[in-house]
């Protein structure tokens, strides 16, 4: 009973901290998600692509539903008078159980609380067999994306090579195949990978002048005992931070300021379904990005602690080492720094939903559960007036926090927010009626496939949308391709 227990007194302290947020079945499930990397912890990126998986699945459901929209991988047969919110519960369910079996009693739990508060009967049974068989089919879609690779990374040792770090010196890095895992929306993992100070060679990225200025500034800012980083930059440290497990960890952040924004602006369902489900795709292939560009190029970087710690060996004379300095934050994540995987999610998300509501000025108020952040003097709720800002923010954080340089949060905004938009801008468009297969095209191939599923009475070709596959569809569906071609 202990895990329910924990589970619980999580749900409990989240419903605390979001309490403005108005909850509908897609929220509500992003919450089950939340509460669950509460219990289990872990790295940013298997969070990520558990996010990307989850509102991904939910929106297929939906959109199966509605078929208004391109589905992410497909439309699945589903009658009109489906119930939208068991579609949702059940495909968050199939996803979750998948994800984190040990946890399968919380939610079978979940699932039967959230279903008994639909009425029984044909549209509630449509819904359960549509989420189930999104959920299905985002399973089988992620199955051997290589997101499990074995860890066969060997750690350097020369000036500049990451390696773990005090105070233990003894983690192994966390994912480092990470950027070999097949991306969601990316063709490929270093679509957006980018090189520290223009640098595609460690030791020339060490002897320059720009790699000391940035040296400086964390040597500085992101001391322990800094004199010169303000209070109000050590409560943006930890506002950001949530590294440690007990807490949303950085993605579960993002997707509460999602939830904050999508409530200030009373998004529908389906509005929702699709932004949760943008944001959920973008943050995944930022873990892979972010990680593409942390291991598999020839700058895997030591963090800022190293650095400073070694500096007489990185052969700058500019650069010198403290081998006493220790950041404001208690440990390094045991990865390269470069480049930095909470500026990479941070302004993914910030692109997402720029594209969304089409705009960057967005004025919201947020939180954080960092339990560092919310045992300083100081803190609560920090207001925004452009999504960009707050992105940029936190990428600045890490820098105040000790555990990275100022490149690696410029370079990881900058790849985010590319990422971000072009996300929002290529996926989940709006469909042509006659785009029968919702890849964006209208073309024999949807002809086709419209016909077979008319004679096989497939759901699908209910192309009316009232429940039943009759000539009246295949005259309508007719008039449309006609139009569009």
């Amino acid at each position: 009973m202990q895990p329910i227990r924990s589970f619980l007194l999580a749900a409990a302290t989240a419903l605390a901290l979001a309490a403005p947020v108005r909850a509908d079945e897609v929220t509500h499930w992003n919450n089950v998600w939340l509460n669950t990397i509460r219990l289990v912890g872990g790295p940013p990126c298997p969070i990520g692509r558990a996010g990307g998986m989850i509102q991904g699945a939910i929106y297929d459901a939906v959109n199966s539903i509605d078929r208004t929209r391109r589905p992410y991988l497909g439309f699945l047969a589903a009658n009109a008078r489906s119930s939208k919110e068991a579609a949702i519960a059940a495909a968050a369910h199939g996803v979750l159980v998948h994800l984190f079996p040990a946890q399968q009693a919380i939610f079978d739990a979940e699932l039967a609380t959230r279903l008994a508060l639909i009425a029984n009967g044909s549209a509630k049974t449509l819904g359960i067999a549509v989420g189930e068989a999104a959920a299905a089919q985002m399973i089988s879609a992620r199955k051997d994306d290589g997101s499990d690779l074995p860890d066969n990374y060997v750690i350097g040792g020369n000036p500049g090579d990451w390696r773990p770090t005090y105070p233990d010196f003894t983690p192994r890095p966390f994912s480092p195949r990470w950027g070999d895992t097949v991306p969601f929306c990316m063709k490929r993992g270093d679509d957006f990978r980018r090189h520290p100070l223009g640098f595609r060679n460690v030791g020339a990225l060490l002897r320059s002048q720009g790699y000391a200025d940035h040296f400086d500034d964390v040597k500085s800012l992101g001391s322990r005992h800094s004199t010169t980083r303000t209070a109000e930059q050590t409560r943006i440290a930890f506002f950001w931070a949530n590294d440690v497990n007990g807490t949303y960890k950085p993605p579960g952040h993002l997707f509460y300021i999602t939830q904050v924004i999508s409530a200030d602006h009373r998004l529908s369902l389906e509005a929702n379904a699709r932004l949760f489900a943008l944001v959920g795709l973008a943050m995944a292939d930022a873990g892979v990005a972010a990680w593409d560009t942390k291991y598999k190029t020839a700058i895997d970087l030591w963090r800022p602690i190293t650095a400073i710690r070694e500096a007489g060996s990185d052969g700058n004379p500019s650069t010198q080492p403290d081998p006493n300095w220790e950041p404001l934050n208690s440990f390094s994540p045991p990865f390269p720094a470069y480049t930095s995987g909470h500026a990479t999610f941070g302004a993914a998300q910030a692109g997402v939903l720029a594209e969304f509501f089409g705009t960057d000025r967005i004025t919201f108020t947020i939180d954080s559960e960092d339990p560092f952040y919310n045992a300083l003097p100081i803190h609560g709720p920090r207001t925004f007036h452009r999504l960009s800002d707050a992105a940029i923010e936190n990428g600045l954080s890490r820098i105040y926090l000790g555990v990275h340089f100022r490149f690696d949060a410029t370079d990881g905004n900058a790849a985010g927010f590319a990422l971000g938009h072009d996300v929002g801008k290529r996926f989940l468009r709006p469909r042509e009626p006659a785009d029968f297969d919702g890849d964006g095209r209208v073309g024999p191939p949807d002809l086709f496939g419209f016909i077979s599923a008319y004679f096989a009475t497939d759901p699908r070709a209910d192309f009316n949308r009232d429940g039943f596959v009759t000539r009246g569809d295949l005259f309508g569906f007719l008039l449309a391709y006609s139009s569009s071609s």
